[in-house]
């Protein structure tokens, strides 16, 4: 917890309260439902909040924004970036139900009212428009690409861009080649220079 506090000092009571719970509640969920590798779980904050946190420095997503977490798995990044949001309205998506139960658990004890989930393969969503999908390290960047385009809004929130954000890890450059798009890419140690992060990217596709 205090990785998170070192790089947003400036959280309120409301989220320093909520991010706290998050150690305990995975803890506790992971021995249930196995959401983090059993090696990660001490290392909650580091590899996953902060993790999921970087998209936060890098964004400052518009009041009311739209945004779509494919493949959450046990709640990253929405989760944490929903504390950090609490006026944006966050939808975390997965093909695994108990994945989805863990969330929907820790989001309900920790009190985030801006979350909502659906157990569906990416490909299957239809018929809802976000100003942003956010993915970590879930597919190629042709396929997050390739699913992402069809759930972008046209015409996205006044004060934001449209777009897809994945944080990815290692060499990408056959990945982005494969795809045919031009992400900015964002070194993640440059935000958080711990170890972790050394080879940890984070990609932003404009729509």
């Amino acid at each position: 917890m205090d990785l998170i506090l070192k790089y947003f000092p400036s959280l309120s009571q409301q989220q320093i309260e909520q991010f706290q719970m998050l150690g305990p509640l995975y803890k506790t969920w992971n021995e249930k439902i196995n959401v983090i590798s059993r090696k990660d779980i001490d290392s909650l904050y580091e590899n996953h909040v902060l993790h999921s946190l970087s998209i936060a420095a890098c964004f400052d997503f518009g009041t009311y924004c739209d945004i779509i977490d494919l493949g959450t798995g046990g709640g990253f990044p929405g989760i944490p970036l929903a504390i950090y949001f609490p006026e944006v309205r966050f939808h975390l998506v997965d093909s695994i139900a108990k994945k989805l139960k863990v969330v929907e658990a820790i989001a309900e004890e920790t009190g985030i009212k801006n979350i909502t989930t659906t157990h569906s393969r990416i490909e299957d969503i239809r018929n809802r428009k976000y100003d942003f999908v956010v993915s970590r390290a879930v597919a190629p960047l042709k396929k997050l690409w390739q699913w992402s385009r069809p759930l972008l809004k046209n015409q996205p929130a006044a004060d934001s861009h449209s777009g897809l954000i994945c944080l990815k890890g290692g060499n990408l450059d056959l990945e982005i080649r494969e795809s045919h798009t031009k992400p900015r890419i964002t070194d993640i140690y440059s935000l958080f220079p711990e170890t972790f992060f050394t080879e940890k990217k984070l990609l932003f596709i404009s729509n």
